[in-house]
Protein backbone atom coordinates (compact mmCIF):
# COMPACT_ATOMS: atom_id res chain seq x y z
CA UNK A 1 0.00 0.00 0.00
CA UNK A 2 1.28 3.43 -0.92
CA UNK A 3 1.43 5.66 2.17
CA UNK A 4 0.65 8.85 0.24
CA UNK A 5 -2.56 10.37 -1.02
CA UNK A 6 -2.91 11.08 -4.72
CA UNK A 7 -2.68 14.79 -3.93
CA UNK A 8 0.59 14.29 -2.02
CA UNK A 9 2.05 12.42 -5.00
CA UNK A 10 1.25 15.09 -7.59
CA UNK A 11 4.27 17.36 -7.10
CA UNK A 12 6.91 14.61 -6.63
CA UNK A 13 5.59 12.81 -9.72
CA UNK A 14 5.79 16.03 -11.75
CA UNK A 15 9.39 16.44 -10.63
CA UNK A 16 10.31 12.92 -11.74
CA UNK A 17 8.54 13.42 -15.08
CA UNK A 18 10.57 16.60 -15.58
CA UNK A 19 13.70 14.63 -14.67
CA UNK A 20 13.15 11.99 -17.40
CA UNK A 21 11.86 14.42 -20.04
CA UNK A 22 15.33 15.37 -21.38
CA UNK A 23 16.12 11.70 -22.08
CA UNK A 24 12.97 11.38 -24.17
CA UNK A 25 13.70 14.66 -25.95
CA UNK A 26 17.04 13.27 -27.17
CA UNK A 27 15.07 10.91 -29.42
CA UNK A 28 12.43 13.47 -30.40
CA UNK A 29 9.89 12.38 -27.81
CA UNK A 30 8.16 13.93 -24.85
CA UNK A 31 5.83 12.98 -22.01
CA UNK A 32 2.87 14.77 -20.46
CA UNK A 33 1.77 14.11 -16.90
CA UNK A 34 -2.02 13.72 -16.73
CA UNK A 35 -2.93 12.58 -13.22
CA UNK A 36 -2.33 10.23 -10.30
CA UNK A 37 -5.20 8.04 -9.14
CA UNK A 38 -4.93 5.22 -6.60
CA UNK A 39 -1.16 5.11 -6.98
CA UNK A 40 -1.30 4.85 -10.75
CA UNK A 41 0.48 7.58 -12.67
CA UNK A 42 -1.25 8.46 -15.93
CA UNK A 43 0.94 9.97 -18.63
CA UNK A 44 0.76 10.53 -22.35
CA UNK A 45 3.73 9.88 -24.57
CA UNK A 46 4.20 12.51 -27.25
CA UNK A 47 6.34 13.31 -30.26
CA UNK A 48 8.46 10.48 -31.59
CA UNK A 49 7.36 8.27 -28.66
CA UNK A 50 3.87 7.94 -30.15
CA UNK A 51 3.76 4.63 -31.96
CA UNK A 52 7.40 3.81 -31.21
CA UNK A 53 8.05 0.11 -30.68
CA UNK A 54 10.22 0.91 -27.66
CA UNK A 55 7.66 3.09 -25.90
CA UNK A 56 6.58 0.26 -23.57
CA UNK A 57 10.18 -0.20 -22.44
CA UNK A 58 10.55 3.55 -22.04
CA UNK A 59 7.57 3.60 -19.69
CA UNK A 60 8.55 0.50 -17.72
CA UNK A 61 12.33 0.83 -17.48
CA UNK A 62 12.63 4.60 -17.75
CA UNK A 63 9.68 6.45 -16.28
CA UNK A 64 8.23 3.82 -13.91
CA UNK A 65 11.66 2.76 -12.69
CA UNK A 66 12.59 6.35 -11.85
CA UNK A 67 9.27 6.94 -10.08
CA UNK A 68 9.77 3.80 -8.01
CA UNK A 69 13.33 4.72 -7.07
CA UNK A 70 12.58 8.35 -6.23
CA UNK A 71 9.10 8.11 -4.66
CA UNK A 72 7.72 4.64 -3.86
CA UNK A 73 8.31 1.09 -5.19
CA UNK A 74 4.62 0.35 -5.74
CA UNK A 75 3.89 3.14 -8.24
CA UNK A 76 2.87 2.11 -11.73
CA UNK A 77 2.65 4.08 -14.96
CA UNK A 78 -0.04 3.91 -17.62
CA UNK A 79 0.19 5.61 -21.00
CA UNK A 80 -3.09 7.13 -22.13
CA UNK A 81 -3.25 7.10 -25.94
CA UNK A 82 -4.07 10.33 -27.74
CA UNK A 83 -7.82 10.82 -27.99
CA UNK A 84 -8.54 8.55 -25.02
CA UNK A 85 -8.07 11.14 -22.27
CA UNK A 86 -11.82 11.49 -21.73
CA UNK A 87 -12.56 7.80 -22.18
CA UNK A 88 -10.50 6.64 -19.21
CA UNK A 89 -11.53 7.31 -15.60
CA UNK A 90 -8.46 9.30 -14.55
CA UNK A 91 -10.14 12.41 -13.20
Amino acid sequence: MIPFTDEELMQPVRQVIDKVRPSLALDGGDIAFLNVKNGIVYVQLQGACVGCGSSGNTLKYGVERQLRMDIHPELTVVNVPHGMENQIDIV
